[in-house]
């Protein structure tokens, strides 16, 4: 894996790396499901999630993944695709993802066709991420059942992979059917936009993202058994690729994790009493969670940061945090942080803010060289004010001189 420093020499390649203290930039965003707890006014909270990606824009990061849910209340995006087409008009620069598709719920040339517009519309700034839909109590709904999710997924994608590649696809399943399906647009991104497959704790996610070469959206990075297969899945990832003549690219694999952070610990674990059990206790009713013993929030948030679980805390523990995850998988492209109401609203947009100013610097390679230049003139103690001083002096002496000609 490298950089697009082909023009530096072997030294300057190393000196560059040695910098970043990484294998390669970072990029940082959020997977915004998103999670407000009821009792709010739907209205403003969807106007937040706007607002939260316009600020996310505005301080440099680079990835948002907005998701698709139908029920439970919390999770009030029904369409990621109608909200990166409000949103791209208000932001400039950050890559917008659905984060993900529930590919069960659609018919396959639907949704590679509403994708390719979207490409489209905001100029190649969409990305592309699929799952079999998380909420159980979704696909209930839509009358399918749960044991058919993963299946259903696998069907639809194989369809919206050829789909994209400019095939024709003819395709019956007991789901869908699809007659000479064709796309009549290109995407605009050459030779497409990027696309992530969800992963949590099965290996099901990497083998398609394997098989495909594509992209890895591992949703439970920090969960401490989905900490533990991180390995196995890029393992798995790698096998696949292989496999069916692909491969897969590890800047292409984001981590999502929970992670609050404030100017002190104890800030943070104040900012979190807001929202932090509420958006825990929901978890819990929708996922499958590991015990605990810990029955108060400051043993809770204490648990958490001590496994890892997620951060709240300080920006230096989001950048161990961080180098934590890079450890045990190998490397990573991206880190996205989940969009929840764990803090309000202002202690939620300081948290990013800190996020910009101090953790995506560190793995961007933006800090050490300004750090490096200054460690430069302190080391060197009085030289430069020195020598500021003697050319100062130097100056006076010639303007006297000069002036003393002109008087004679």
């Amino acid at each position: 894996m490298h950089l697009c420093h082909r023009h530096l020499d072997p030294l300057q390649k190393t000196s560059y790396y040695q910098l970043m203290n990484t294998q390669w930039p970072l990029r940082f965003g959020v997977f915004l499901p998103p999670m407000h707890p009821v009792g709010q006014n739907p209205t403003l909270t969807l106007q937040r999630d706007i607002e939260l990606i316009e600020h996310l824009d505005r301080l440099g990061f680079d990835e948002a993944w907005i998701g698709e849910h139908h029920s439970a209340g919390y999770e009030t995006i029904a369409s990621p695709e109608v909200f990166i087409g409000v949103v791209s008009q208000r932001t400039r620069h950050i890559k917008l993802g659905t984060g993900v598709i529930s590919l069960p719920y659609h018919h396959p040339l639907l949704v590679a066709d509403n994708l390719v517009l979207l490409d489209h519309l905001t100029r190649g700034r969409v990305m592309f991420g699929v799952g079999p839909g998380q909420l159980t109590s979704d696909a209930i709904m839509l009358g399918i059942a749960p044991d058919n999710q993963r299946r259903m997924m696998q069907e639809s994608f194989e369809v919206i992979m050829a789909l994209l590649n400019g095939e024709t696809v003819t395709r019956k399943t007991d789901w869908f059917t699809i007659n000479e399906g064709v796309l009549q647009l290109r995407p605009y991104s050459y030779p497409r936009f990027d696309i992530a497959v969800a992963a949590s704790i099965s290996p099901a996610g990497a083998t398609l993202a394997g098989r495909f070469g594509v992209g890895l959206l591992s949703l439970a990075a920090t969960n401490p058994l989905g900490f533990q297969m991180l390995h196995d899945h890029w393992q798995v990832a790698e096998e696949q690729a292989a496999k069916n003549g692909q491969t897969v690219d590890r800047r292409n694999w984001r981590m999502v994790g929970p992670m609050h952070i404030a100017e002190t610990k104890e800030q943070a674990l104040a900012d979190c009493r807001f929202g932090f059990l509420n958006v825990m206790t929901y978890l819990s009713h929708i996922l499958p969670m590991g015990q605990s013993s810990a029955t108060t929030y400051e043993d809770i948030v204490k648990e958490m940061n001590e496994t890892g679980a997620g951060v709240i805390g300080t920006p230096d523990m989001a950048i161990a945090q961080i180098k934590r995850i890079q450890k045990q998988s190998g490397g990573f492209g991206c880190y996205l942080t989940i969009g929840a109401d764990f803090a309000d609203w202002q202690a939620t947009l300081r948290s990013y803010e800190l996020i910009s100013q101090y953790v995506m610097p560190h793995f961007k390679g933006q800090s050490a060289p300004p750090q490096a230049s200054y460690d430069r003139i302190i080391k060197a103690g009085g030289k430069y004010v020195s020598a500021t001083a003697h050319a100062i002096e130097k100056a006076i002496k010639e303007y006297d001189a000069g002036q003393g000609k002109g008087k004679k």
